[in-house]
């Protein structure tokens, strides 16, 4: 269950603290505790909930998972909910960060989720004059990573997307183009729950009232906030593409089903000529126009060709055919 558990005091790590000590670590006012866990049992969460004292109602929300991403204060407690989106086999797989804040505490636990972040741990402690500002530098350290893990899941989704409309105008593959193209806004929408309700979030922790813990770092929260409006407006940028590149597909396989259409009409009415005459000669009446005639046959067969050439002139200049 335990990742990491480390002291700072001053922005500079402390101590690596072992599970043991926890409790008087949360009891010492020079430092603060920042403990990550993954997959925790149920067991284990409750054990959490009484050695950090956690909100009855946040912890159920940690056991159960599958939250939207939120934020909700409890008291002098903040508790923050992420997505975890990362590419799996041919999908995106998501998990969840669940945050737990005081003044004297960060505690991050990490469900179905493979990614770490022992990246933003060795970003803070590189920053002591920022880590001295005190658990909200974590806590805005731990979001900016999660929102700046979607840029490039964006980034794939949108060159997946360039490449199906380039082939969707060379007219390859339609049913293939279709299929790809509802893969693409499944991403999206992934995507879109993971970033949308952020917005709201994060818009709480800067400018206006925002809690104590937060203090002082009001520009780094609306950094984070520029970042998941831009990531809401290109996503919502590339679902229109999305919708409009399947329009225009189905559109290119009509016109391409229409011009089908016109060429069998066309060859149809080159065979029909023929037919007709051929068809009115081969009734059994004695009484016809060149019947006995020596040039009967080589008129009929002129006229024919006479018809059919001029139909099929017709058809080409029409680009029938």
């Amino acid at each position: 269950m335990l990742v990491n558990s480390v002291a700072y005091r001053d922005g500079h790590k402390l101590a690596d603290v072992t599970r043991e000590d926890v409790r008087s670590y949360l009891e010492r006012d020079d430092c603060i505790l920042w403990m990550a866990v993954r997959d925790p049992e149920e067991h284990e969460l409750t054990e959490l909930q009484e050695l950090f004292d956690l909100h009855p109602l946040a912890v159920e929300d940690a056991r159960h998972g599958h939250q939207r991403p939120k934020f909700e204060e409890y008291g002098d407690s903040l508790f923050f909910v992420l997505h975890m989106v990362e590419p799996g086999d041919g999908e995106l797989r998501v998990g969840e960060v669940d945050i737990f804040v005081t003044r004297r505490y960060v505690l991050s636990i990490r469900s179905r989720s493979e990614r770490r972040f022992s990246e933003v741990r060795a970003r803070c402690e590189r920053e002591p004059e920022l880590m001295r500002i005190g658990t909200g530098y974590v806590l805005y350290a731990l979001i900016d990573a999660v929102v700046d893990r979607y840029f490039p899941l964006l980034d794939n989704i949108e060159s997946r997307l360039e490449s199906i409309e380039d082939k969707i105008f060379a007219g390859t593959e339609p049913r293939a183009n279709i299929e790809a193209l509802y893969d693409i806004k499944h991403d999206l929408t992934t995507l879109k729950h993971a970033t949308g309700p952020l917005t709201e979030a994060i818009g709480k922790l800067h400018g206006g009232r925002v809690p104590q813990v937060c203090a002082g770092l009001s520009d780094y929260f609306r950094d984070v906030f520029d970042h998941v409006t831009r990531l809401n407006q290109n996503i919502d940028a590339a679902r229109d593409t999305v919708t409009t590149a399947i329009s225009v597909n189905l559109s290119l396989i009509t016109l391409q089903e229409n011009e089908v259409t016109k060429r069998l009409a066309g060859y149809g009415a080159l065979v029909a000529v023929p037919t007709l005459i051929a068809g009115i000669y081969g009734m059994n009446f004695e009484i016809m126009p060149g019947l006995k005639s020596v040039w009967g046959y080589p008129l009929t067969l002129t006229v024919m060709l006479l018809i059919d050439g001029y139909l099929f002139y017709r058809f080409r200049k029409a680009r029938w055919l």
